[in-house]
């Protein structure tokens, strides 16, 4: 972009005052508006300088040559001074342009200032440069355009696909801070989800977030040379609004969530069930499954991982929808994704999922959020997301039970059993599957003294080991305990 190429434009009238060829075809890097005496310092090479000449004094040569001289020493491209002040520009002003070797534009007053700018970088954007400087920002055009589209409620590939349309073939991303895209521009390919953004290089603008830590979004250009710093920057912003709008819109959707959630922890009938799935926009009919988490945001963000299922999420349970066609295995994607929300939580953070089988009757759903519940408390930091479906073993469906009742039923079936030999011997002959011979060389105990030793346990705890029953009470007190 060059100031040969405004002066070429029939829309904005512009009249070359003074400038030598060589200097007209100066590359121009931003555009700068101003009425200070002394703008040096908020100048950068190659700037346009847009002047209203607010500041200029009759007759005052050495205001002039002040003002000319800082542009001159910043590097500016060449100044365009607005006739509608003064109704033209003065003499003493073009004098000092041309002894500092400042072109200078006359700006009519049927053009506005902003005309200019906007025929700046739209001309910057477009075929005469592909390589963008680090100084420009958005045009107004483009940001008006945004605003409307927030306003009109866009989604987020739209707004990203709109800021970026002028710098060309930009691959541009937003990313969560789990590694989901939730937008990318038609020319970026598809960027698998991962742990961390730092291995892909580039440049990450971080979005922040006063909610969850799910929420701090990044904007990511793989080529840092590809878009301006600012540009990026006001991007970002836009973002950042938009998000500031759907954090409202889940606020809402949590509610009605969490409304049918309410409707499936007691005893509805047919029709309200159906009212509160629909409030929730899900389908009727099913089949659904349920899910419950130690922390509702990290459930929302698993299941935004899988974008092709339908959920209602409220503050730790999420009743989705399993399109039979669609074959998918809700709990094992979970269980791939879940390492992603996991690294974007504090160490400490205890996070946990739990899920209950398919169901599409009101009283198989009713039954899935109870399973839900259940596999989450038998879910634990080897097996962080547990189906139902996976408790298969007597411990797996022990480690379900409520720590308080567990601890209980322990010390009612143990008894005065205690924690020294006598517990030992029980542990190793129950593994052994009750063979005398077997505890005894496991234990370097004589035969006799394995048989005292469990005659003592069934009369502390007052059960028969000869009895399958009695022993699966103490097998089980044991993993209680």
């Amino acid at each position: 972009m060059h100031v040969l190429d405004l002066l070429q434009s029939d829309n904005l009238g512009l009249t070359l005052l003074w400038g030598e060829e060589a200097l007209l075809g100066q590359e121009v890097s931003g555009v700068t508006a101003t009425d200070l005496e002394d703008p040096g310092r908020f100048l950068g090479p190659g700037e346009l300088v847009l002047s209203g000449l607010v500041w200029w004094a009759d007759g005052d040569l050495a205001k002039a040559d002040r003002f000319v001289s800082a542009l001159a020493h910043a590097g500016a491209t060449a100044l365009l001074a607005g006739e509608e002040t003064h109704g033209g520009v003065p003499d003493e002003l073009v004098a000092a342009c041309r002894a500092h070797r400042v072109p200078l534009v006359a700006v009519p007053a049927k053009t506005s200032f902003r005309a200019v700018t906007e025929a700046v970088y739209l001309r910057q954007w477009g075929d005469l440069s592909r390589r963008p400087t680090r100084l420009f920002a958005l045009p107004e055009n483009v940001r008006s355009e945004l605003s409307r589209l927030l306003e009109g409620g866009a989604g987020p590939a739209e707004l990203l696909d709109r800021a970026c349309a002028h710098l060309g073939r930009v691959a541009c991303y937003l990313l969560t801070a789990s590694g989901r895209t939730v937008a990318r521009t038609p020319s970026a390919p598809a960027l698998p989800a991962q742990r961390t953004t730092a291995a892909r290089g580039g440049v990450f603008l971080r979005i922040e977030s006063d909610s969850s830590p799910y929420d701090a979004w990044q904007l990511h250009v793989p080529d840092a040379d590809a878009a301006p710093p600012r540009v990026l920057h006001e991007i970002a912003e836009v973002i950042a609004q938009y998000r500031d709008g759907q954090a409202r819109r889940v606020a809402a959707a949590r509610a009605t969530a969490e409304e049918l959630v309410r409707v499936l922890s007691g005893d509805p009938d047919p029709a309200t069930l159906d009212d509160a799935l629909t409030a929730a926009g899900l389908p009727l009919g099913g089949p659904y499954r349920v899910l419950t988490a130690t922390s509702g945001d990290a459930l929302a963000e698993a299941l935004r991982h899988l974008d092709t299922v339908p959920a209602a999420v409220g503050d730790v349970t999420a009743v989705l929808y399993e399109d039979p066609a669609a074959g998918l295995d809700v709990p094992g994607l979970l269980r791939s994704v879940w390492p992603l929300v996991r690294a974007c939580a504090e160490p400490e953070v205890d996070l946990r999922l739990g899920a209950g089988t398919r169901a599409s009757t009101a009283e198989a759903l009713r039954a899935s959020l109870n399973q839900a519940r259940f596999a989450l408390t038998a879910a634990d930091d080897d097996v962080p997301v547990r189906g139902v479906e996976q408790l298969d073993t007597l411990t797996e469906l022990l480690a379900g039970v409520p720590p308080e009742v567990r601890t209980v039923f322990a010390a009612r079936a143990l008894g005065s059993l205690g924690d020294g030999m006598l517990r030992e011997t029980l542990e190793v002959f129950l593994a052994n599957n009750c063979s005398w011979a077997r505890t005894a060389e496991a234990l370097h105990l004589h035969v006799n003294t394995v048989h005292y030793r469990i005659e003592r346990v069934e009369t502390l705890t007052g059960r028969d080991l000869s009895r399958l029953d009695h022993k699966l009470d103490l097998y089980a007190a044991l993993r209680c305990g």
